[in-house]
C-alpha cells in the first residue's frame, strides 16, 4: 500500500494531501473520499479529464480518450498518461505536471483542448478544481471499483467502466510507476500552441512555485520556448491495441503476478 501512496503522492497529489491512514482507508474500499487535487492557494499538479459515455451500445467515449491521449503525446510531446476506469460509466485520463501550476492556467488548457479535439463532449467549468475519487476505490454511487488500467485493455470496458473486485496493489503501481510529469515547459509550449489553433490571446507564461532549497516556496516563469516534443515517449503505457499477452508480459516483467477480476457477462 505504502508503494501506491507513493506514486499517487509523486504524480498527483499536493504537498499535503490526506493522511497515509486516511487514503490507505480510501485505497482499501473501506470509505471513499473525495480528493482535492488543488491547493487553498488555487495551484494544482493534477489534470484528470473524464470522458462519459453517451448513449447504449456507445464506445465514443474511449475512442476520444485515444484521440486526446495521442495528440498529447504526439503533438505536444507529453509523456504519456495514465487511464482510469471510474466504477460507473465513464473512463479518465490522468495527466501529472512536474511542478504545482495554476488552477486558471490549466483549465484554459482543458478548455482549449476540449475546444480544439473534442467538443462534442461535455466538459464542466470547473472541471480542474473539482474534487476526484482517486482510483482505486469504490465508486460512491455504483459500488464498483474505480481503477488505473493497462490502456490496451481500455476498449473492454465501455459497456461496464468498473471492476468487480478491487484490483490488485501490485498491478496499480506497476501501472504508474513507468510514468512522468509534463514539465512546465512542455505545458507553457502546449498551452502557446493551443491558443494559437484556436485563436485565442497568449496568456503570460505560467507562473509556477517551487521549493528552494530550504523549503520556502518562491516564483519562477517558465521557459515556453523549449523544445516540447523532444521527451515524448513512444513505448510503456502508449495507448496503443494490446493483447492479453502483452499484459501479462509487462506485469510479469514487473514481478508481479495479474489477477483479473472482472466478471464477464452471463
Amino acid at each position: 500500500m505504502q508503494n501506491l501512496i507513493t506514486e499517487l503522492t509523486r504524480l498527483y497529489l499536493p504537498s499535503s494531501p490526506l493522511s497515509v491512514e486516511t487514503l490507505s482507508q480510501h485505497l482499501l474500499g473501506h470509505g471513499t473520499l473525495d480528493s482535492n487535487l488543488t491547493t487553498e492557494e488555487g495551484l494544482t499538479r493534477a489534470v484528470v479529464i473524464a470522458f462519459n459515455k453517451t448513449g447504449d451500445n456507445d464506445d465514443a467515449h474511449w475512442s476520444q480518450l485515444c484521440l486526446v491521449a495521442k495528440v498529447l503525446q504526439s503533438e505536444f510531446g507529453f509523456p504519456a498518461p495514465a487511464v482510469s476506469i471510474s466504477g460507473a460509466h465513464s473512463y479518465g485520463l490522468w495527466l501529472s505536471l512536474a511542478v504545482l501550476t495554476p488552477v486558471t492556467q490549466v483549465q484554459t488548457f482543458v478548455e482549449l483542448l476540449h475546444k480544439t479535439y473534442f467538443s462534442d463532449m461535455d466538459l464542466r467549468s470547473d472541471a480542474v478544481s473539482i474534487p476526484v475519487e482517486l482510483p482505486p476505490c469504490v465508486h460512491q454511487s455504483t459500488g464498483k471499483w474505480a481503477a488505473f488500467i493497462h490502456p490496451g485493455m481500455g476498449a473492454a470496458f465501455t459497456d461496464e467502466s468498473w471492476l468487480e473486485m478491487p484490483p490488485p496493489i501490485a498491478g496499480q503501481v506497476a501501472f504508474l510507476k513507468e510514468l512522468q510529469s509534463i514539465s512546465a515547459p512542455q505545458f507553457a509550449s502546449a498551452l502557446k500552441l493551443l491558443q494559437k489553433l484556436c485563436g485565442t490571446t497568449p496568456m503570460e507564461a505560467p507562473l509556477v512555485l517551487v521549493p528552494d532549497k530550504v523549503g520556502v516556496m518562491s516564483d519562477t516563469t517558465s521557459d515556453a520556448t523549449s523544445d516540447a516534443t523532444s521527451d515524448a515517449r513512444s513505448d510503456g503505457l502508449l495507448l496503443k491495441d494490446a493483447r492479453l499477452e502483452d499484459i501479462i508480459r509487462f506485469l510479469h516483467s514487473k514481478n508481479i503476478e495479474p489477477t483479473f477480476r472482472h466478471r464477464l457477462p452471463d
